[in-house]
């Protein structure tokens, strides 16, 4: 990775315009969904007719699919976790099991991660960070997964009452400290790790994961063929590659290619491009004297670059409220992501 001090991050957030994609496409490719067959009906017996056989009503232990993946298996409570992504903190560990991973610009122009997951399939080591603190751009998406544990280290002073007071079941160092550790190989701050499994033991209340707004099925004709694209903040930048073999778009960050230390390179089959109205903190807040902290909104609507089998899709995304889900459209009709992990860049004008 590539070794940067937040001196210079901040430095670039000075000098950085607004965000900008980088595309290398090809012409428009149109696949043609397989064709389905109807099955045929085998004619009535002759008399005496057999006794028909009953339709068996839908077991309730059939298999259901994550509506966070697309993936099969049941919903399991939800943990989110804000996961550090300056320099120092990587590689991070434990972002790779995650179902949904937000990336979030904060203060200096760097990038911050809210990860998503589900308790049914946490990361194999059982540890997930560095884990970082909390900002007000947080609380407006988690508000669509209905009242979840949320894990992070800390935030302002003036913004802990709104988290107290928010519909989330906080579960920083204050209120389960017995759930994080610290890793002696690292320097403080970028060493703070989460034990998942004991925070949503000791928050048992957290939300199974339900609808966001995400839609799955195979990809829609009309994509443009796209082998890389590169969403830039003001101090960071995210690249992300297509690579057939594995059948996902690789993440480089910051021009380099991006790892976990459980999980291998990072990489998804879904990579959302969100354009978002950015602004400064409504409430004022901010990190460094005068230098207000950044606000990302997640409720409105705006442009939205879909990535899926090495093609992207220019289309809207839309959020009329904080509890209401996010629609994805192209071409007017839903826009359907590929199962597997989703990541969603929030991304400047």
């Amino acid at each position: 990775m590539r070794r940067a001090t937040v001196r210079n991050a901040t430095i670039l957030a000075c000098c950085a315009g607004a965000l900008s994609l980088t595309a290398a496409c090809g012409h428009h490719g149109t696949p043609k969904p397989a064709a389905q067959t109807a099955p045929s009906t085998p004619a009535p017996s002759p008399t005496p007719s057999p006794t028909p056989t009953p339709t068996p009503a839908p077991s309730s232990s059939a298999p259901s699919t994550s509506p966070l993946t697309g993936l099969p298996g049941p919903a399991g409570a939800v943990l989110a976790v804000k996961i550090d992504d300056i320099v120092y903190a990587r590689p991070q560990t434990g972002l790779a099991a995650a179902d949904v991973v937000y990336a979030i610009e904060v203060e200096g122009g760097l990038s911050r991660f809210l990860a998503v997951f589900d308790a049914g399939h946490l990361p194999p080591g059982g540890r997930i960070g560095p884990v970082r603190s909390a900002r007000e751009s947080d609380l407006p998406i988690l508000e669509q997964y209905g009242k979840v544990d949320f894990a992070y280290s800390g935030a302002l002073t003036k913004f802990l009452p709104v988290l107290a007071a928010a519909d989330v079941f906080n579960a920083s160092p204050d209120q389960d400290g017995g759930a994080y550790s610290r890793d002696k190989s690292r320097k403080a701050p970028y060493n703070q790790y989460l034990n998942p499994a004991k925070v949503l033991a000791d928050f048992p209340g957290s939300a199974p994961a339900k609808d966001i707004g995400f839609r799955f099925g195979d990809a829609p004709p009309g994509g443009t063929p796209t082998a890389s694209i590169t969403a830039r903040m003001p101090s960071a930048s995210f690249t992300f590659t297509w690579n057939q073999a594995k059948g996902q778009y690789l993440v480089a960050i910051d021009g380099k290619a991006a790892a976990t230390t459980d999980g291998g390179p990072l990489g998804a089959p879904t990579i959302v491009l969100q354009k978002v109205a950015e602004t400064t903190s409504p409430r004022g807040f901010h990190d460094v004297p005068n230098q207000l902290s950044p606000f990302s909104p997640t409720v409105g609507s705006g442009q939205a670059v879909v990535l899926r089998d090495g093609n992207s899709y220019t289309g809207t995304w839309s959020r009329p409220d904080e509890h209401s889900p996010t629609s994805f459209t192209f071409d007017g009709q839903p826009m359907l992501f590929h199962p597997g992990q989703v990541w969603v860049v929030l991304t400047p004008k």
